[in-house]
């Protein structure tokens, strides 16, 4: 559509089939609190590129409270983003 050839538009890109409603609420928390695991801010909503803020928006408030507890420590997904450590 850009007109850009050769252009790769899903570079990098992967799927997972679900099958478990766990599995689905562990990424579901892990989308939303992904930047906040990598120390880029310290409140998922505040980050500007994150669906976060829009989550808790528009979920009703049930359904947001499930996921943002659900456990999403040991959700194994490839990524290549190293924060830099804080220096003491």
């Amino acid at each position: 559509m850009d007109q850009a050839e050769g252009r790769k538009v899903w570079f990098e890109y992967w799927d997972t089939r679900l099958t478990y409603d766990k599995a689905y609420l562990s990424r579901l928390n892990y989308v939303h609190t992904n930047a906040v695991k990598h120390g880029l801010v310290r409140n998922a909503e505040a980050y500007p590129w994150c669906s976060a803020a829009w989550f808790s928006r528009t979920t009703e408030r049930s359904f947001h409270s499930i996921v943002m507890q659900f456990p999403s420590d040991r959700v194994n997904v490839r990524d290549e983003y190293q924060p830099t450590p804080p220096s003491d």
